[in-house]
């Protein structure tokens, strides 16, 4: 394959973890950097290794991972942007509590933690459509370490871009910025369940 043609492979497979970055950013403000770099970082090397998984592995399951991706997609991203989703309501509530002065909710400026975890579920779900892409490399004879280098490069980079895209958003939305994250990772889960 081309450069040409593995940096848009690459921005292909990095769209929905650029989509989650974008996300984790309104869900997670006030956060240390190390913890919000965490997601770029997991993400490059979820989409990196899953080619390579996919390469190797993918005579073995393939078929298996063609049929449930969508749907382990859908629960792992609905169920955490679901919470988001709760999350944020319940921080909207407790706002609009705290103006008529009786509030018993949350803080709406309530700092929620961004775990490893958080990013590793997120970074699996994003990436399973990569290994089937390291089949389709397989099937190309492509180099599939130049392939798999060039993808978490590619996804590294639109989720730095997502990092910074966010925070300026999440700023501006205030507390319906998780409730608006919730949605985008419950939007993305549908889209993986839907095959779209």
């Amino acid at each position: 394959m081309s450069g040409i043609e593995l940096l848009v492979l690459g921005m292909a497979l990095a769209m929905d973890a650029f989509a989650v970055t974008i996300s984790d950013t309104f869900a997670y403000r006030g956060q240390a950097r190390w913890r919000m770099w965490m997601a770029p970082v997991a993400f490059a090397v979820f989409q990196a290794l899953m080619p390579v998984a996919g390469y190797w592995l993918g005579d073995l399951f393939a078929e298996a991972v063609e049929t449930y991706e969508g749907i382990v997609s859908f629960i792992i991203l609905g169920f955490i942007g679901g919470s988001m989703i709760r999350e944020g309501v319940k921080a909207l509530r407790g706002g609009e509590a705290d103006e008529a002065g009786a509030s018993t909710a949350a803080a709406p400026d309530a700092v929620h933690v961004l775990t490893v975890g958080t990013v590793v579920m997120q970074a699996i779900a994003t990436s399973i459509d990569a290994f089937a892409v390291g089949v389709s490399l397989r099937a190309a004879n492509a180099d599939i370490f130049a392939s798999a280098l060039a993808i978490g490069a590619t996804t590294f980079a639109c989720c730095a871009v997502a990092l910074l895209v966010g925070r300026r958003f999440g700023e501006v939305l205030g507390d319906r910025a998780q409730v608006l994250g919730g949605v985008v990772l419950v939007a993305i889960g549908l889209k993986a369940l839907l095959g779209l």
